[in-house]
């Protein structure tokens, strides 16, 4: 089976069976190990002088683990390929993660803000309905092309190598890629390494949630609105979602208390989102889900 026939077959799994609990809660999840590994070279590297070239260590060793974590699970054949593929894409868990925000604001607001701060790191205590439900959008765009799209990608590249170094270099940015007193020069590297990672998949989101939303007419200011986000990549997925919902996205928004003056996207669009606003964000994640799929398709009919 070619390359994009494994990943079409992964795409599928994940979309029916997304993250069994049964499962997980019995088994300690890829993603989670990821996680300890980015925990330990912190706890081990992030101390004394030359932190960052003992940052530029923690990247290369988590790209060598990853690489060799690919190959060695590569050995069993297909179906394991396929299997692992399908675990550590993220679709289905991130539509449920994002409608549990709708489902929580239609209850109250509490419920809302209690749902988005599982899947945000922006403060949510004081969010306004709007505020929150933005913040949903805005996570599942984002997370669209760092869950989905992005590691569908990688696999298509270098196959089960590719990915799993994607994960582990996604992973560490989330972790340690802050600019703060802790993480800035530690997290330079795993940072950048992300960003660079990101490039081509971030804008491949974007162009396909444009496409799925019927704005690709609009792609100059697709691509404009994206250039004024503070991400060199999550511009490009918000941008489209923005425009394809008539919604502005980004803006102020708060972290550990203290206020950012961060620029709208697509600015002129509605800024008084809703729950019905973020199902509407679902819709098109699965909508763009499928023309991905269908792209996979076409690739494996092609090659």
């Amino acid at each position: 089976m070619t390359t994009a026939g494994m990943l079409a077959a992964a795409l599928l799994l994940d979309a029916v069976f997304g993250e069994p609990k049964w499962l997980w809660s019995r088994v300690t999840h890829p993603a989670v190990l990821m996680g300890r590994l980015v925990g330990f070279l912190d706890r081990k590297l992030n101390t004394g002088p030359s932190r960052r070239a003992k940052g530029v260590l923690a990247a290369a060793a988590l790209v060598l683990a990853g690489f060799i974590a690919g190959k060695l699970l590569a050995l069993p054949g297909t179906l394991v390929e396929i299997l692992v593929a399908a675990i550590l894409i993220a679709q289905r868990s991130l539509t449920e993660h994002v409608a549990a925000v709708a489902n929580g604001l239609r209850r109250s607001l509490k419920e809302g803000r209690r749902a988005v701060a599982m899947i945000v790191s922006r403060d949510t205590e004081a969010m306004t309905a709007p505020q929150a439900a933005r913040s949903a959008i805005e996570s599942g765009a984002e997370n669209l092309s760092d869950g989905v799209i992005a590691p569908a990608f990688w696999f298509l590249i270098a196959g089960l190598p590719g990915l799993i170094i994607y994960k582990m270099v996604n992973t560490a940015d989330s972790m340690i890629g802050y600019r703060n007193k802790r993480y800035e020069d530690f997290g330079w590297a795993s940072a950048r390494l992300d960003d660079l990672l990101n490039l081509i998949p971030a804008r491949l989101t974007g162009l396909l949630i444009a496409a799925a939303g019927g704005q690709l007419r609009h792609w100059r200011a697709i691509a404009e609105d994206a250039r004024k986000h503070r991400s060199p990549n999550a511009g490009w997925p918000e941008a489209a979602m923005a425009r394809a919902l008539d919604a502005s996205l980004a803006g102020p928004r708060s972290y550990d208390g203290e206020m950012r003056d961060f620029a709208w996207v697509h600015a002129r669009g509605a800024k008084s989102a809703s729950a019905e606003t973020i199902t509407r964000s679902v819709a098109l994640l699965w909508q763009t889900w499928a023309l991905a799929m269908a792209l996979t398709v076409a690739i494996a009919a092609v090659f």
